[in-house]
Parts: C-alpha cells; sequence; structure tokens
C-alpha cells in the first residue's frame, strides 16, 4: 500500500466527517487536493505545548490524544480527537502557541494541510470561514456541557455519558445489542477524562456490570445495553 495515499476506510472517515461532509464540493476537494497523509506510531509525538502553530489536522484513523501536564509532572489526558474531526485551526488564527501536547493513540492517520495552504484556503473558499466558526461554536457548546457537567452530574451519570460518547465514535458491533469500543482505553485514562480518580471510575463500572449495562474487559468496554446506560446517565 502507498503510504503517502489514504485507504478506502481512512478516505470514508474524512468525507463522512459531521462537519467535512456538509462542506461544497470544490472546498473539501481543494482541502483534499492541499493535504498529504502522515502515519504515526502509537505514542508518536504530534505537537507540544507552547509551540508555534504550523498545521491544520484532519483525522483519518486511530485517535489523536489531547493532554497537559499537571503541577506534580504528571500527565493528564484531557480528550481523545476521533476519526473525521479537524482541529488546529484555532492557535492558526489567532497566531497564539499550541495550548496542549498532542500524541498519537493507537495506529493513527492523519491528513495534513499546512500553515500557509490553510491561509490560502481561506483566501479562496470564503465558505470555510463560516464552516470552522460553526465548528467553534459547536466546540464551545460541548465545552460548557462538560463543565456543567462536572459541576451538577454526579460520577456515575459523567461516566455512563462518556462511555456512551466513546461507543458512537469508537464503537464496533458485535452482531448482537453488544458495542465493543475500539479505542484502548485503561481506567486512569477513563479516570483523567473524567476529573476522578482511577479508584472511584472502577467502583462505578463495577456498579455498571453489576446493572447488566457494560461488560469490562482488559483495556476494553463493551457496552451491553444503551438503554441503562442512557437510564444511568440520566437518573
Amino acid at each position: 500500500m502507498n503510504s503517502s495515499v489514504l485507504t478506502i476506510s481512512e478516505r470514508n472517515h474524512i468525507e463522512s466527517g459531521p462537519w467535512f461532509s456538509k462542506l461544497s464540493l470544490p472546498l473539501r476537494s481543494d482541502i483534499l487536493a492541499r493535504a498529504f497523509v502522515r502515519r504515526l506510531s502509537d505514542g508518536a509525538l504530534m505537537s507540544v505545548r507552547g509551540e508555534p502553530a504550523v498545521e491544520w489536522v484532519g483525522v483519518a484513523k486511530g485517535a489523536v490524544r489531547v493532554s497537559s501536564v499537571s503541577l506534580s509532572g504528571k500527565q493528564v489526558t484531557l480528550t481523545y480527537v476521533e476519526p473525521g474531526t479537524w482541529f488546529g485551526d484555532i492557535a492558526l488564527f489567532d497566531g497564539l502557541p499550541r495550548t496542549h501536547d498532542a500524541s498519537a493513540h493507537g495506529e493513527t492517520t492523519l491528513l495534513v494541510v499546512r500553515k500557509a495552504d490553510f491561509r490560502d484556503l481561506l483566501q479562496r473558499h470564503t465558505e470555510l470561514y463560516e464552516a470552522l466558526l460553526r465548528l467553534n461554536c459547536r466546540r464551545l457548546r460541548l465545552m460548557f456541557d462538560v463543565v456543567e457537567d462536572l459541576n451538577t452530574r454526579p460520577l456515575a451519570s459523567r461516566l455512563a455519558k462518556q462511555i456512551l460518547l466513546l461507543a458512537r465514535s469508537y464503537g464496533v458491533s458485535q452482531g448482537t445489542e453488544e458495542i465493543r469500543i475500539g479505542l484502548q482505553l485503561a481506567q486512569e485514562d477513563l479516570a483523567q477524562l473524567l476529573g476522578a480518580s482511577r479508584q472511584r471510575v472502577n467502583q462505578e463500572l463495577k456498579g455498571f456490570e453489576r446493572e447488566g449495562a457494560v461488560r469490562v474487559e482488559p483495556t476494553r468496554l463493551v457496552l451491553l445495553s444503551k438503554e441503562k446506560l442512557l437510564a444511568i446517565a440520566n437518573r
């Protein structure tokens, strides 16, 4: 396989992305014509906090782990960027350095647009300004949702919502009601996403298992009943 060309599956992830798929055909074609493919192994560093922004990126396969370092020197995961999602535009707009570290989580394929090409796309396609504005409004709404949940919902509810989001982004149907989450996550990773301790997350997951909502496997979660998990999330 030519490593400089997306596979059919990778291309489908990009073209079916909820944001990218709504762009006009000329704009989508121009973005793809300027982008190049970058393949990263698990853990490979993409960018570091404080670095100047030089690229706009779309995830075609795998995931990008966005993280920061705590005052104690511990690496803390903030989010995982899923296939079909584009990011990196904020720092290209405001000219400020990257705000977080970014690394590959699992074997990851990216579509990369250089800063000069990104600016040229903005000049040629005024549609892109409005599209990116909508994208960043959505990010802001999601951020407010996270802050609200953190301050108003118990851990069980937040954990159930997080698992449902992971199942939507990385779920692989087992041919039954079961959905296996393809993203490899340790309980410590889940705890970091929720701002909780691993021990508390472990306790809640055991409760989910007793209720028949999920099955916990080493580094994997299997969603057994979406309805039961929704009930916990809304409890």
